[in-house]
């Protein structure tokens, strides 16, 4: 029996209309609108609270937590909001979790100004300098884990963990899976690309943050149970589960955010039928930073990108053979045929009004 989850991270505009970033947001401003969000304690204990206390709801402020001299949080600089689901046993249950997750986290925000804007990666500020400076604790404690260390790279950008696990899988077989889509990140992240802004203006590319993070950031994560099944590798592949839920779960961290629900349904869909594929031969243990960063730049404009792509996609709907779910796939092929990404029409209508924030405002249309 397959379980999927999906963490959508959600960046706003201001009631001033301008992009909402660490630069200009306080944490107040943002948990003003998680205090109005409702609390379901049947969630737990699968939903992860975390040490800070910051994840008690299905929505939470996503940002950089700051520490004094132990692991207690003083203080955390705001990004954006992140919503999760529970586990569900299908992908249109989670699909529509999330559906009404985002309905009620656009209601709320809009009571203080705040209205939703999809992007992957800040389109102004290229780097996140904490400030004051990290203290000595900090520091020692960023030098625990790869991702530690890299910490300030998801304070620039926005995008979902698409989560997927099956029931009784052997954790070598997880990890064998993990590494699979490690490998195949490049070729399917375009599906999702939405971030073409940098520094102000148009990027030469498609997606900013997978040219930036990919290399110092997992493609996929494993979560197994006990220490001695962990891989070293940086960035990591593996980490121990934090809750018994999280045993045997599948991160998949690359792709950019959407803004289209469908998407999010075709892409798990693509991960399930990549858990099911017994064709592909590709493994990696750790993400192809070239072929990520040519990807980013290209999409499924390169040839390469677009044949491997179309061998995946066909792969996973073989895999899934009389599944109802493999219906869920034909946005992905629609993507494919055009060579068409979100990104490209994120240009398009940044060319049209001139201004970044007016072409982000055409974005979750689905949603007004």
């Amino acid at each position: 029996m397959f379980y999927f989850g999906i963490e959508h991270e959600v960046a706003f505009l201001t009631p001033e209309g301008k992009f909402a970033d660490f630069s200009s947001i306080k944490f107040a401003d943002f948990n003003q609108i998680i205090e109005q969000l409702p609390t379901y304690p049947n969630d737990y204990p699968q939903l992860r609270i975390g040490d800070a206390g910051i994840k008690k709801k299905r929505w939470y402020i996503e940002g950089f937590e700051r520490f004094a001299d132990s692991e207690k949080v003083i203080e955390c600089v705001p990004k954006g909001i992140e919503i999760r689901t529970t586990i569900n046993s299908d992908i249109q249950s989670t699909i529509t979790e999330l559906t009404e997750s985002f309905y009620l986290l656009q209601e709320i925000a809009a009571k203080f100004g705040f209205s939703p804007a999809l992007i992957s990666c800040n389109p102004y500020h290229a780097v996140f300098k904490p400030e004051p400076p990290l203290n000595d604790y900090e520091i020692k404690r960023r030098r625990t884990s790869p991702e530690k260390q890299t910490a300030n790279i998801p304070m620039l950008t926005y995008g979902p963990d698409l989560n997927i696990s099956v029931a009784g899988l052997p954790y070598e077989r997880v990890i064998e899976i993990g590494k699979k889509l490690t490998y195949y990140s490049s070729y399917i992240v375009p599906f999702s690309y939405s971030s073409p802004f940098y520094q102000g203006g148009l990027w030469e590319g498609l997606s900013v943050r997978t040219f930036i993070r990919t290399g110092q950031r997992p493609a996929a994560m494993v979560f197994v149970e006990k220490s001695e099944q962990l891989i070293q590798a940086a960035p990591s592949l593996t980490k121990i589960a934090r809750i018994p839920a999280e045993v045997g779960r599948i991160e998949f961290k690359a792709f950019d955010s959407c803004d289209d629900f469908s998407i999010y349904a075709a892409l798990l869909a693509l991960l399930k039928g990549l858990v099911l594929d017994k064709s592909l031969p590709g493994r990696a243990t750790v993400p192809d930073t070239a072929k990520h960063q040519l990807s980013a730049q290209q999409g499924f404009d390169n040839q390469d990108i677009f044949a491997i792509a179309s061998q995946v996609l066909q792969a996973a709907e073989v895999a899934l053979g009389e599944d109802p779910d493999v219906n869920l796939l034909a946005p992905l092929k629609v993507m494919l045929n055009k060579r068409e990404t979100k990104a490209h029409q994120l240009i398009r209508d940044f060319n049209r009004v001139g201004s970044i924030e007016q072409a982000l405002r055409n974005t979750y249309s689905a949603f007004l």
